[in-house]
């Protein structure tokens, strides 16, 4: 898939790994226009059988995402009321990154905010940068509240009464807080966080594509109550097992020095050695 016709993102590809770059200056507000690529980027990654992870990065270092338009708001305020209860396009495509196979993650280097926030919260992971990356939702204080999946995805990520602070307070969230709380995967320093992400993706396209699929699935399904949650695990991990893939995989990480001591000692190298054949 080529993934042409962007003009707010710079889309390259590596192989299995999809890099976008947010370009909408002059500070990465989502129009509809941004959010329309944002989107179709979506249907698109959904629909790549080869895309195994994507990378979204910002070419503006102080904006990962500011916030959705609120000129757009707005205007939409103004028309009629759309039918109370339904869930929005913002949140079907939000919907949509998280419960896609490829994986998703945003190397956040500066602010994100609002909409942008809850976008990256439908990611699969976010990694920030020491003194650098401020999350805020700045939805409550202007008379709204976070629409986009913001209300359910905080409090899931970081608990109820701090996604309270964040959400009702509308106070800045630091790197350092994030990570500690739970928004971030890892706060990172600035000439770090590049050279982290990068390492981890191409680790991630290593790995068995259906093991890649399948574990983002079990984890996705634990939003499920516990014993729903269970079953899912149990068919995808049978469904796995009685592979060939598997079978030789395992045999292999046997034959490395799986299960001895020192192989058990440095078992996250053993296992890319693994995925290396």
């Amino acid at each position: 898939m080529a993934y042409d016709d962007y003009k707010l993102l710079n889309i390259s590809r590596d192989g299995v790994i999809i890099t976008a770059v947010i370009n909408a200056p002059p500070i990465n507000i989502i129009t509809l226009d941004l959010f329309g690529e944002l989107a179709r980027l979506a249907i698109e990654l959904e629909a790549d059988p080869d895309a195994r992870v994507c990378v979204f990065k910002s070419a503006d270092p102080d904006f990962f995402f500011a916030h959705f338009d609120v000129e757009a708001l707005i205007d939409i305020a103004k028309g009629p009321k759309g039918p109370v209860g339904d869930a929005t396009a913002y949140q079907d495509m939000c919907n949509r990154y998280q419960s896609m196979d490829c994986i998703s993650i945003a190397q956040i280097e500066g602010r994100v905010g609002g909409g942008g926030s809850e976008l990256s919260m439908s990611f699969d992971m976010r990694f920030g940068v020491i003194g650098k990356t401020v999350v805020n939702q700045m939805e409550v204080p202007i008379g709204i509240i976070p629409g986009g999946t913001g209300t359910q995805r905080m409090p899931r990520l970081i608990g109820r009464a701090r996604a309270m602070e964040i959400i009702v307070g509308g106070v800045d969230m630091d790197a350092e807080t994030a990570e500690r709380w739970g928004y971030l995967n890892r706060a990172l320093p600035a000439d770090q966080i590049g050279a982290h992400v990068d390492a981890l993706a191409r680790r991630i396209a290593s790995f068995p594509p259906d093991a890649v699929r399948l574990g983002k699935q079990v984890v996705h399904a634990s939003a499920l109550p516990l014993e729903e949650g269970l079953k899912v695990e149990a068919e995808h991990f049978q469904t796995l097992m009685f592979t060939d893939d598997a079978m030789k995989k395992m045999t292999r990480f046997m034959e490395l020095g799986g299960q001895t001591r020192k192989g058990e000692l440095r078992v996250a190298e053993l296992s890319a050695e693994v995925a290396k054949g």
